[in-house]
Order: structure tokens, then sequence, then C-alpha cells
């Protein structure tokens, strides 16, 4: 006999699914993330009208990579300049190498890798575990220097990969007020802290619906533990900290 208690639960966690992956979509599409022949931004391919396939995918994702169900080789060689390449004495954080989500935006914006190569591309017998261009050819690579195609050269770009008020939440795995630290630049505001699955989570909470809730609104940011000298984790700004590219909107963080 059917459970009917667990059919409708099944049902009901299944309803809430569709409709969470439709908003995501919703957003995307028509926007400058949307690569596909519907997009407002720069086409990738003419050869799918698919959009979440340039950087998703369901089945065969890159599990090393920084992002969910990631569908692109990340190229862990390719050589960046930096902020810090500058000298300027402003800059109080220290560094990690370029990584986190920021390798997964970059491997776009970097201009270094065709926006249309995918681990798996649609349909059945896609897979390529390095990458390849949708439909075959020859690719497609992001255009429009300095913007949005950044190059390698980040020497004129904000930093990432870096710690978040110069230091001033290392190694505390708790909330973090900089103007009360020991060290690091105390101009920076509170960073909220949670472990979400056994994980560092810090961000920076924009008073949509109180402190200690994240939410999409808020300035996310990233745990990094291999700082250039930097002992223990502690939360970076990286790309994602301020770029959604599942949401157009922008936030204001008082």
């Amino acid at each position: 006999m059917i459970n009917f208690s667990k059919l409708s639960l099944a049902v009901i966690l299944g309803a809430a699914l569709v409709v969470s992956s439709s908003s995501v979509f919703a957003q995307i599409y028509g926007s400058k993330h949307d690569m596909s022949v519907t997009g407002t931004g720069q086409s990738a391919s003419t050869a799918t009208d698919e959009i979440c396939v340039y950087c998703h995918t369901p089945h065969g994702s890159d599990i090393a990579a920084p992002a969910p169900l990631w569908n692109r080789f990340l190229n862990t060689s390719v050589s960046y300049q930096r902020y810090s390449a500058l000298g300027t004495a402003t800059l109080d954080g220290d560094e990690a190498p370029v990584g986190s989500v920021s390798l997964a935006c970059l491997s776009c914006h970097d201009g270094a890798q065709a926006m249309d190569a995918v681990i798996n591309a649609p349909g059945s017998g896609g897979y390529t575990a390095t990458g390849a261009v949708i439909g075959g050819g020859v690719g497609t690579t992001m255009t429009g220097t300095p913007i949005p195609m950044l190059g390698t050269d980040l020497r004129d770009d904000h930093p990432i990969s870096i710690q978040y008020a110069g230091g001033a939440c290392q190694g505390t795995l708790a909330d973090c007020a900089p103007s009360g630290a020991s060290s690091g630049d105390p101009d920076f505001n509170t960073a909220q802290y949670a472990s979400i699955n056994s994980n560092p989570q810090w961000w920076v909470d924009t008073g949509t619906t109180g402190a200690n809730v994240r939410e999409k609104t808020d300035m996310i940011l990233y745990a990094r533990s291999d700082y250039n000298t930097a002992t223990g984790t502690g939360p970076a700004v990286e790309c994602g900290s301020c770029h959604d590219p599942h949401n157009a909107s922008t936030f204001s963080s008082s």
C-alpha cells in the first residue's frame, strides 16, 4: 500500500525544488549571464538554447571546483598579476593564491578559455573531462577589455582572494567586529559567522532580516586558509562577495 503521507511530502519537496530552480532561472534569463541565444550579453554559442549549462551540470561535474556542480575545467596554472603588485600602502590584508569562487568567475572573465567550453555538453555523449566546445568548433572567448574581459592582469581590479578587514577576523571562528579587534583594519563592518555543514562561513549582514541570518543579499565572504603568511582560517573577499551571477540586483552595506 502506498504511504500517502510520504508521497505527499515528496511531491511538496519536489515542487519546492522546481519553484526554487525556476526562480534562479528566471533571474538569469535574458541577463548578461544568459550566454545562450536569448541573452542580452555576449552569446557564447548558437549550438544550444540552454542557459545553466555554461556553468553547471546535473552529472559529471568537477567535484574539486569551488562552485556547485561546476561544468567548466578550471585551469589552476594561469598566472595573474595582482593588485598588490602596485605596492600601494593602503593594501593591508594578506593575499591567498587566486582561487575559491573567483577562479570559477575568471574561467570566463580572464579570456583564457572559451565561454562555451564545458565538461558535460547538452545531449548524450558530450562528456569531456578537460572541457570541449559545445557543438564543436573553435569556441567563443569573452571580449571587451578591460570590462567585462578582465584578462590576466588584475592590477586595475579590486583585490580578490584577500583577507577581509586586513586580517582582523583571521583565526576567529565567531562573529568578528574589526573595530574591537587587536589587529587589522577597524573601519570594516562586523563579519557574521556560522558553521554550515561543518564549514566556517562568514558574511557581512546588510540588515534585510537581521544578524546571524545569511541571505542572498548579504555580502558573502569566503573561508581561506592558504594565505601567503597568515595562519589559520579566515574570511576573504572574492569576486562572489560583490557579484551574484544569479541576480542582477545590487546591495549596499551600511
